[in-house]
């Protein structure tokens, strides 16, 4: 009997698996679910997807968002045979702009000054939909998420993700089914750059998440499961 995939669930940089919480617990009564901490152990992309597929061996349902999706592209471009199954949400396949670079740069200028805090907490409003900004508690929780990895590990995964490569040409060749998902006034990653990676992989299934800022798992985890639920048992046979 073919076994079944682990699905693995990668965060965002500078995230742990308090923003995969909701997802955690509608999907691991059917899957074998795993949240992934590579990023924090590993100095490039490529080497991040390379220690995932050594650490959950067999095949692999995954999940990524925002720059855990790209180390999701990146793993299934390695181990193409091993990834029967990607959802990427709110994530690019593009390389860093100018003007992502220099967002960057003002950010490590910030937490070099000792800014830290006033930094991440800048980065509220680009994270969540403007509805979303008054409540304190998802604020709080994104805010301490980021507050857990520091501001040395924050740096060091925003150098790995700026290195990373220009993934679109590869786009073509994944043959996976794949679920992208994306919230419609995503500031970070923007909807164009989710669109392109649907459009770009055979097969792929869009769904945009109304009313839904970047960190949609965190902001919209009821749409969220749902799609992901769905989309999982199309393409798999939960555990009994």
């Amino acid at each position: 009997m073919r076994s079944m995939p682990t699905v693995i669930l990668i965060p965002g940089l500078a995230a742990d698996g308090a923003m995969w919480t909701a997802q955690c617990a509608a999907l691991a009564p059917l899957y074998d679910v795993r949240v992934s901490d590579v990023h924090f152990k590993a100095d490039s992309l490529p080497a991040m997807a390379a220690m995932l597929l050594a650490a959950h061996p067999g095949p692999l349902v995954l999940c990524g968002a925002s720059m855990g999706g790209i180390v999701a592209l990146e793993a299934a471009a390695q181990a193409p045979g091993r990834v029967h199954g990607l959802a990427l949400l709110g994530t690019t396949a593009r390389p860093d702009t100018p003007e992502i670079a220099a967002l960057r740069a003002a950010a490590f200028a910030m937490i070099e000054d000792g800014r830290f805090d006033e930094m991440i907490a800048a980065n509220v409003p680009f994270s969540f939909h403007a509805d979303r900004l008054g409540d304190a508690a998802l604020a709080g929780a994104y805010l301490d998420m980021l507050r857990r990895a520091g501001a040395a590990e924050l740096v060091r995964q925003n150098v790995a993700s700026a290195a990373r490569a220009d993934r679109r040409a590869v786009l073509g060749a994944i043959r996976c089914p794949t679920l992208v998902l994306c919230g419609d006034a995503d500031a970070v990653t923007g909807v164009d750059a989710s669109r392109e990676i649907a459009e770009g992989i055979a097969g792929a299934e869009f769904v945009l998440i109304e009313r839904c800022g970047h960190m949609l798992t965190m902001e919209r985890p009821r749409e969220v499961n749902a799609a992901l639920l769905g989309w999982l048992a199309s393409i798999s046979r939960p555990r009994h």
